[in-house]
């Protein structure tokens, strides 16, 4: 990305270096002066309406008065921020702001500021009430800026001039998210109807109101979720390599712009509107296709709103080979119209159309249809079989797991059917490429629910930032990171506003990957809510008590133990020797490097085979780490000991896990 170019200007005779089209106001305080203002905000939009922050400017020789706030500096800029004519304007409008709103701290701090001590200009339209609204804009601003609403403005003019809701009624479109009591400066505006009853109301709000910041200033330059939704992250995995491809087997593919976050922005989300998943949320990153034209199914013909797409249902079309984004919508909506989940039947299509290309499956098993990948019609066919309850579509609706050991029951080959099969405990894989990042695949495969990304999201801090080399660090992330996880969804907290927005300065923090700032808004907004204090000790003992009772439970099913843990070769590794030689020179690269083996002279199966076999062993040293973090035997289950730390060592529990003691 280009810098922005730096220009020269001069401040009170201090020359400094600023960005060009920046804003004069940021640049005075950067060279170290001040001007007083009263409706300016940090994370709002500038508008220059209360006049105190004017200066002179003079360019050739021609000068001027202008608002600091929203005057956006140039080259060879003079500027002056205090002279006797500079002053005697802002005590003139202090003094009016003075003889209006007498009691406001706010006004009074800028008046004193100013040099004015009393008003001449009390009058009958003066109000004496301490949080009496000053008419700053900050909250019509924050209203449309932070969450994409306009409920407020101002009505009337000049002495009758008010803030209101449209027609002085109570919108149906304000989503009660306090970013208006959040910027305003003088606490006319309150938020009430506590119906939970909290302990501590205003501790919930000020956090609250300081995430809805960040997400309206921060969200723009990170992951513009505000805007597009999830579906961002589409663009960042293909430029990664980790878009699944083709039952993941590649991590991107040259179409993958066709389903992208500029083609779904550009051609079908709905703009400019809140778009929450939950009323309240200033993020709005649920996005939403109106007016979609349905051409098949039941509803063909029809023009619907489509919630989505998301980016692991975009994925899960990229993993079916599908990149056409009328199918994806289409996919979409009926995939939520029946109730089936986009990731569970994106994966198993995968799997089947591999099997189908592979030649280990033919029509006679599909039911006439020519499954390849990409067979969007096809798709859309098995999903409607599926949701009627007949043809093929009941097969494949039972799961990756149900169609591998039918297969293998039958005489198909077991171990490419297990290798490519992307399921661990009878879940499907979620949608991301894991064959670069151990921690990541450690992630998926130790999940007590399953390969579904809420519990270890790993793959940035694992293989790209590299902030978890050693197998002990990866063990630790693996144990602090699902228990944030499963912390914040039994709280109701959206992980969204904990690590995938994050404070600017969050790079300088100790443990930058665990985003300390955001796990203290969650703990307060606990606190505020129970009046329990917590701190991250209090808050790991407190959900590893939920987590080890889940692993015990899936013991008790049949699905806790180490044998459980283990992934199919597919999430490792490359299975097929065309997927080895599409990224040859990366293979290559670490065999030679990392294993210490010399691929030259070496055939592709060869250099697979030794491939796998230190794969396969560096997964099961990871298992090893992570179990003795979090207090497990090698088999991977919980030790009593480590029940009782947890004060969980219940007779019923400690049944379970006895007979499998070390």
């Amino acid at each position: 990305m280009a810098q922005t170019k730096k220009i020269e200007i001069t401040i009170n005779g201090k020359v400094i270096s600023v960005p060009r089209g920046s804003m004069l106001l940021g640049a005075i305080k950067q060279a170290g002066f001040d001007v007083p203002v009263l409706c300016h905000h940090k994370d709002l939009t500038p508008n220059g309406s209360c006049r105190l922050c004017i200066v002179k400017v003079s360019i050739n020789g021609r000068s001027s008065i202008v608002t600091s706030c929203n005057y956006p500096v140039r080259d060879k800029l003079l500027v002056v921020t205090e002279d006797d004519e500079l002053n005697k304007h802002r005590k003139i409008l202090a003094e009016m702001y003075l003889g209006r709103w007498p009691n406001v701290e706010a006004v009074k701090q800028i008046a004193k500021k100013c040099g004015v001590e009393n008003s001449r200009f009390a009058s009958d339209i003066t109000d004496t009430n301490p949080k009496a609204c000053i008419l700053c804009t900050h909250c019509v601003r924050a209203c449309k800026e932070f969450v994409l609403e306009e409920v407020l403005d101002f009505a009337g003019r000049g002495i009758k001039r008010h803030l209101t809701m449209p027609f002085g009624v109570v919108d149906r479109h304000c989503v009660g998210c306090s970013s208006c009591a959040y910027v305003c400066p003088t606490g006319a505006i309150e938020i009430v109807d506590d119906l939970n009853n909290p302990a501590d109301p205003i501790m919930i709000r000020n956090h609250g109101m300081k995430i809805n910041a960040e997400m309206a200033t921060l969200d723009a330059v990170q992951n513009r979720m505000r805007e597009v939704g999830t579906a961002n992250i589409i663009d960042v995995m293909n430029a990664y390599d980790l878009l699944p491809v083709h039952n993941f087997r590649y991590g991107s593919h040259p179409e993958a712009h066709k389903i992208d976050s500029k083609m779904l922005k550009r051609h079908y989300f709905t703009q400019g509107m809140a778009d929450g998943c939950w009323k309240g949320c200033s993020m709005a990153c649920a996005k939403a296709v109106d007016g979609f034209v349905l051409r098949t199914g039941p509803y063909k013909g029809q023009k619907v709103v489509v919630d989505g797409p998301e980016y692991e249902t975009a994925a899960g079309s990229a993993n079916m080979g599908c990149f056409d984004p009328d199918f994806l919508v289409e996919f979409n909506f009926y995939c939520d119209t029946y109730g089936i989940d986009t990731i569970s039947f994106s994966t198993t299509m995968a799997f089947v159309m591999e099997a189908f290309e592979s030649g280990v499956i033919n029509e006679n098993d599909t039911g006439g249809m020519k499954l390849k990948f990409g067979a969007t019609n096809e798709v859309l066919e098995i999903l409607h079989q599926m949701a009627e309850g007949k043809g093929f579509g009941v097969e494949v609706g039972q799961g990756v797991r149900w169609l591998k050991e039918k297969w293998i029951k039958e005489g198909k080959p077991a171990q490419f059917l297990n290798d490519i099969g992307m399921e661990t405990k009878g879940l499907e894989f979620s949608e991301y490429v894991t064959k670069e990042s151990l921690a990541q695949q450690g992630g998926y495969g130790m999940a007590v629910k399953g390969p579904q990304h809420d519990e270890a999201w790993l793959i940035f801090m694992d293989m790209v930032n590299n902030q978890i080399p050693t197998f002990e660090d990866k063990a630790e992330a693996l144990y602090y990171f699902p228990l944030f996880r499963t912390w914040f969804g039994l709280q109701g907290l959206c992980k969204i506003i904990w690590n995938d927005v994050v404070p600017a300065d969050n790079y300088l923090q100790k443990e930058a990957h665990k985003i300390p700032e955001h796990v203290r808004n969650f703990q307060k907004f606990y606190e505020g809510m129970t009046g329990i204090p917590l701190d991250e000790k209090k808050m790991l003992d407190q959900i590893a008590r939920v987590y080890n009772l889940q692993r015990i439970m899936s013991k008790l099913l049949g699905f806790g133990t180490r044998k459980d843990d283990r992934i199919p070769y597919r999430a490792m590794g490359p299975v097929t020797k065309e997927e080895y030689e599409s990224r040859a020179e990366r293979y290559d690269r670490q065999l030679k490097e990392i294993i210490g083996v010399d691929p030259a002279g070496k055939s592709t199966e060869e250099k697979m085979k030794i491939l796998r076999k230190y794969r396969e062993e560096q997964y099961e040293k990871l298992m090893d780490a992570v179990y003795k973090r979090r207090g497990w035997t090698k088999d991977g289950v919980p030790k009593i000991e480590r029940l009782r730390e947890l004060g969980i060592d219940l007779p019923e529990l400690v049944e379970i896990v006895k007979d499998a003691q070390e």
